[in-house]
């Protein structure tokens, strides 16, 4: 992916989905789908498009400085952790009342961490695949 929009674009999503995705999981663990916790997932989800578009919106602005998708990860992490603690969701709460919802929020934000360093797995593997072909595409150019 050459186009450092597209590439963007599709690092946003692929974390907002993640992040969803994730949230599901952690519920299907803790067994406990009452008193409003069904629909956390679906919440994430919409914060992280927004977080998406918000990033996205970033990285027009500044495209110079956004050629690498950890730092396209980096924004995004940042700004998700950042609506996370506006909109209230506490982590360190889960230590001093130990219930569900406080559980979920901690695993939010451990999730959050999870999907971050998934991205940055899948580029390490991404920039190893690849920049073995780059370097032989270029020594074929110059030897014909």
């Amino acid at each position: 992916m050459k186009n450092i929009l597209v590439r963007s674009l599709v690092v946003f999503i692929v974390m907002s989905l993640l992040n969803a995705q994730f949230c599901e999981w952690t519920l299907q663990f803790l067994k406990v789908k009452s008193d409003g916790t069904a629909m956390v997932p679906m919440g994430v989800l919409i914060e992280c498009l927004i977080v998406t578009v918000v990033s996205f919106i970033t990285v027009l602005v500044f495209r110079k400085n956004y050629h690498s998708m950890v730092r396209m990860a980096v924004l995004f992490e940042i700004i998700y952790l950042l609506t996370l603690l506006i909109s209230g969701t506490n982590p360190i709460k889960y230590f001093s009342d130990q219930g569900d919802a406080e559980f979920l929020a901690l695993f939010i934000y451990v999730n959050s961490f999870v999907v971050f360093l998934v991205i940055c797995l899948f580029n390490l593997m991404y920039s190893k695949i690849i920049t073995p072909k780059l370097k032989t595409n270029i020594h074929q150019d110059e030897n014909e």
